[in-house]
C-alpha cells in the first residue's frame, strides 16, 4: 500500500504542493491598466502646470528664448503692484532675501521677468536691480509676439 502512494506522488510531479508548478508567465494586463491611468492623469495635469498669473504682457517683435534644462525662475509684476515669485506672492521687503536664498539653490542665474504693460518703467527697473543684487545676472524680459517692429511693418502679419 505504501508503494502505491509513492507511485501516485511521482506521477504528479513529485512536489509537496500536490503537483502544482510555479507559473512562468507574466500577466501584463494590470500593468497596462496602471500605465493608461497614469497617462491620462499626466495628460490632464500638464496644461495646469503653466504659470497662471494674469498679466497683460507688452507685445514686441523679439524672438522666443531657447528652452532650459532647469525649470526657469519666473518673477511676475501684476498691474496692482504685486510681486510673485513663481506663483507665490512676496512682499517687497522680503524679495531680496528670498531671491538670495533661491540663487544659492539654483545652478542657473537665468530668471524670467514678466511685468504687466501698465506698470511704470521705474518699478520694473527697481525689481531688475533687486534681481541683480540677489545674484541673478541673466534676466529675460517676457513679452508677447506681434508688436511693432519699427521698420514700418506690422509684427503680427509675419512680414
Amino acid at each position: 500500500m505504501g508503494m502505491s502512494v509513492q507511485t501516485a506522488r511521482a506521477r504528479r510531479g513529485g512536489s509537496r504542493r500536490g503537483g502544482r508548478r510555479p507559473m512562468a508567465e507574466i500577466n501584463v494586463t494590470p500593468m497596462v491598466d496602471v500605465m493608461l491611468v497614469l497617462l491620462i492623469i499626466f495628460m490632464v495635469a500638464a496644461p495646469l502646470l503653466t504659470v497662471g498669473v494674469p498679466i497683460e504682457l507688452p507685445k514686441t517683435a523679439a524672438a522666443p528664448l531657447p528652452s532650459e534644462r532647469e525649470e526657469p525662475l519666473t518673477l511676475s509684476l501684476t498691474a496692482d503692484g504685486g510681486i510673485l515669485v513663481q506663483n507665490s506672492e512676496v512682499a517687497r521687503a522680503e524679495l531680496i532675501p528670498l531671491l538670495q536664498a533661491v540663487s544659492k539653490e539654483r545652478d542657473s542665474e537665468k530668471v524670467y521677468l514678466r511685468a504687466d504693460g501698465a506698470i511704470p518703467y521705474e518699478e520694473v527697473m527697481q525689481v531688475m536691480g533687486a534681481l541683480n543684487a540677489s545674484g541673478f545676472h541673466d534676466i529675460g524680459l517676457v513679452t508677447e509676439q506681434g508688436g511693432p517692429r519699427f521698420d514700418g511693418k506690422d509684427g503680427s502679419s509675419g512680414n
